[in-house]
């Protein structure tokens, strides 16, 4: 069933999007009023790839680092000029649009951008929440080629990459947008609708939506914390405040040394129980342990939510003395299949943990 995105949808779709971020994709807010602003009184469709059969996607999102969005605004033309570049070196027309990653900002960009270019879009992406390497992308972990691809960043340069491996690509695109703008609009080659998405996440915004509605009907003042758990299909796994956070230098456990991030550490002592919850974290949250004890890791999703206003919160915005709710939700079921686990589990950051996922709904 197709889900329309309606003006009084877009703050429970900026929730969804944020709690499927795990703590990192970039603050979805902006790219909520830029979406705000575009539909007005509209609304977007969500389509299945069945809704444009024949057509070719391209997946597009923002990638670098998505803090400095909020100093080095766009511009308005990075998503039309990378889509129009990769479709003039591949020879062929875009179609319609899907999203690179479903969390944090990019389960919003991609939609400003279909907005903006009048295409369809396609509730389908190639990670299903927030993950911070390319090489982490569904088509890669997949066998399938990244490239060719094309980068658009804010001062105006336009780079098409191709004949490289995912983790040359995001070696290259690091190196691009370290040296620019701090960050660019990717655009991946339009590809067949069932080719697209066959090897990608569907319906993850979908997905969000009704996770922003569950979040939005919860009694901000009285919601007990595990009922809060129970309306996100997700788990408790602690209700207290912040004790430490500590954070590290930079490190990177890619291929290649691709994509090299800051590792760090939250510990929350549980209130009822005593106990502690250690999280460890990079971009996002990455494993949360129960005194000591492992009890979920990436690809499941660790949220960290403000216990006033139930507000998810940021890897990088969390302080000691936060009063919060630490819970776990489902990750995507795509990654638990086969050997794709192997490539956003906890050992794939470095941590000598096997991965403890929640039992699949």
């Amino acid at each position: 069933m197709t889900t329309v995105i309606r003006e009084r949808d877009l703050e429970a779709l900026v929730v969804g999007v944020t709690l499927l971020g795990s703590g990192g994709g970039g603050d979805s807010r902006a790219f909520g009023r830029i979406l705000q602003r575009r539909l007005g009184s509209g609304d977007l469709e969500l389509l299945d790839a069945s809704d444009v059969a024949d057509g070719y996607l391209s997946p597009v999102g923002v990638v670098g680092a998505t803090s400095v969005l909020t100093e080095k605004l766009p511009s308005g033309k990075e998503f039309s000029t990378a889509v129009q570049a990769v479709s003039r070196w591949t020879g062929q027309p875009v179609d319609g649009l899907m999203s690179l990653e479903a969390g944090g900002l990019n389960g919003l960009s991609a939609l400003v951008a279909a907005v903006d270019m009048g295409l369809p879009f396609v509730d389908a992406d190639l990670m299903g929440r927030a993950m911070p390497r390319l090489d982490q992308f569904s088509w890669a972990v997949a066998g399938r080629s990244l490239t060719p691809c094309a980068l658009s960043e804010p001062g105006g340069q336009v780079v098409v990459v191709d004949n490289i491996d995912p983790a040359g690509l995001e070696r290259a695109v690091r190196s691009l947008v370290v040296h620019t703008g701090g960050w660019a609009v990717l655009a991946l080659a339009p590809t067949p609708a069932a080719g697209a998405t066959s090897d990608a996440v569907n319906g993850s915004l979908a997905r969000a939506l009704e996770l922003g509605r569950a979040h939005a009907a919860l009694p901000v003042s009285a919601a007990a914390p595990g009922d809060v758990a129970e309306a996100l299909g997700g788990r408790l796994l602690g209700d207290g405040r912040v004790d430490e956070v500590a954070r590290y230098g930079v490190r990177s456990h890619a291929p290649g040394g691709a994509g090299a991030f800051g590792r760090g550490t939250v510990c929350v002592v549980d209130e009822p129980s005593r106990a502690v919850v250690r999280i460890e974290t990079e971009n996002e949250y990455l494993l949360a342990m129960v005194d000591g004890e492992p009890v979920v890791t990436t690809p499941d999703l660790v949220c960290v939510l403000d216990r006033r206003t139930l507000q998810p919160i940021a890897v990088d915005a969390v302080r000691s003395g936060d009063e919060v709710l630490v819970l776990a939700l489902p990750g995507p079921s795509w990654w638990r299949h086969g050997e794709r686990l192997a490539h956003v589990g906890p050992r794939a950051f470095g941590l000598t943990c096997d991965p403890l996922l929640l039992e699949a709904s």
